[in-house]
């Protein structure tokens, strides 16, 4: 929710806790977001992470300083062992900071619990044990031993229970699904992903043959996927779907565009007019399914200060402001490693679960300039002989995305004694778990060099393979 919240609202859902999430302001910021007093008073559980722990502070009567030398990066995190939020975490752990002010001067009867190696105070508590504060982020990947501690602090301070499984959303959304759409159809896009695949299939559980499936080419696949897709749907989902080509289409409203934002919400337009199309050709046609997932919601949405917009999603913020359609997007609460689960107990193979995301724009915000279709040649064979490699290796379900972006950048080489000027890619891949923070994967040496080697030997038009070791964050896991 976001901060400005009516606190009645989040009184009636009955918290057994709250956590106050991290942000880009400083709480004396002429406009940085502040929380409603009323909820501070509650007797329930907070926990303040980063912005969140510096509110507490503020609110409590302590002192937020601002620091000369910004914190930003991996920390060694110090704990006495006394603090119920850091149970079975080791005494030294590796953490993830993001922050310009610190701690200056703590609110009366607040204890310090942990320390980095710079005696820079990382972890505050109230006496009654009912409010909590880290200044560092453990719901990111680089945060090793972040997953224990927000347990402890759901689990074992606020006492709550572990009730959602797969199974309990599956029955839940079905029944929600049919009293939403009655004897309605819905049109829903597939892309062969992971998001979009889980959520035909649930529909197709909740309304059977009233779901229609379509599949549109956008010009931006990978290399043969169409064929792909439309062959996995009939042979392993035992699903039709209807597909359609509409390339043409897609690159000419793209041409000399390089804005990678002005590219998401041509692309998420078109989508949605070539459904509004779609959909005219069906009686009782009223509804329009995603596989929008929460990531897309966050990254795309900006509430003043909880979370900065990063990129606009082409399903979130690629829609028009006016759709034909009603929405349906039984996903958009979930991370991908959820979707995935729901997939096993919807009995979707393995092999589809695990393929890698794959942004719904496509290959346009993997060529970081205007768009045509030799660039698009030259970046479909690059990386499908890096996804091909990733397979032959046994490294492919290992690793969470992996891709390769074509660079607005000529280089001279040198090849068969001759002098060339040619393009450059970088190889992307990263480990993850939900996609909203990840770390640049480390694969072998020898492996680098094969896909190198093979890109600028088979690929004419690129002379130079470069490997991207950024993390998310500071970057994102696409390049655009």
């Amino acid at each position: 929710m976001p901060f400005s919240e009516d606190p009645n609202k989040i009184l009636s859902k009955k918290p057994v806790g709250i956590i106050l999430s991290g942000g880009p302001s400083s709480v004396y910021d002429d406009n940085s977001p502040q929380i409603s007093n009323q909820l501070f008073r509650l007797d329930i559980p907070i926990l303040g992470i980063c912005y969140g722990m510096q509110l507490l502070i503020k609110v409590y009567g302590g002192e937020v300083g601002s620091s000369k030398n910004r914190e930003y990066g991996n920390a060694i995190l110090n704990h006495d062992g006394l603090s119920k939020l850091f149970y079975n975490v080791n005494n030294l752990t590796k953490v993830w900071m993001s922050h310009g002010d610190y701690l200056k001067k703590k609110p009366e009867g607040f204890t310090v619990d942990a320390i980095t190696k710079d005696n820079v105070p990382a972890a505050i508590s109230s006496k009654d044990k009912r409010k909590y504060g880290i200044q560092f982020h453990p719901e990111v990947t680089h945060s090793k031993e972040g997953d224990k501690i927000i347990k402890n602090f759901v689990f074992k301070i606020c006492n709550a229970k572990s009730i959602w499984t797969a199974k309990s959303f599956i029955q839940n959304q079905i029944k929600t699904i049919k009293d939403t759409v009655g004897d309605s159809k819905v049109i829903c896009g597939v892309s062969g992903g992971v998001d979009s695949t889980v959520t035909v299939k649930l529909l197709y559980e909740a309304i059977g043959d009233n779901v229609i499936p379509v599949f549109i080419d956008n010009g931006l696949l990978r290399k043969d996927e169409f064929e792909f897709v439309k062959l996995m749907f009939k042979d392993r989902m035992n699903m039709p779907i209807k597909s359609f080509n509409r390339s043409k289409h897609f690159l000419d409203k793209l041409k000399g565009i390089t804005n990678p934002e002005r590219k998401r919400k041509i692309i998420g337009r078109e989508f949605i007019k070539i459904f509004d199309e779609i959909s005219k050709k069906y009686d009782k046609l009223e509804f329009l399914a995603q596989g929008t997932l929460y990531p897309d919601i966050i990254e795309s949405v900006s509430v003043n200060g909880p979370s900065a917009k990063i990129k606009s999603h082409h399903n979130v913020g690629g829609l028009p402001k006016k759709l034909n359609l009603k929405l349906i997007e039984p996903m958009k609460k979930l991370f991908k490693d959820e979707v995935r689960e729901i997939g096993r107990s919807l009995n979707v193979p393995e092999d589809i679960l695990m393929r890698h995301p794959f942004p719904g724009p496509g290959l346009a915000v993997r060529i970081l300039e205007d768009i045509t279709k030799q660039k698009l040649k030259l970046l479909k064979e690059a990386d499908s002989i890096f996804i091909e490699e990733l397979h032959l290796q046994g490294l492919y379900d290992t690793t969470w995305q992996a891709f390769v972006v074509l660079l607005p950048v000529k280089s001279v080489g040198v090849m068969g004694d001759k002098r060339t000027y040619q393009r450059a890619v970088a190889l992307r891949a990263v480990s993850s778990r939900d996609g909203m923070t990840a770390e640049w994967t480390e694969f072998p040496h020898e492996f680098l060099k094969r896909v190198s080697t093979r890109i600028v030997n088979e690929v004419y038009g690129i002379n130079r393979v470069v490997y991207d070791i950024t993390n998310k964050p500071p970057g994102t896991i696409e390049w655009e």
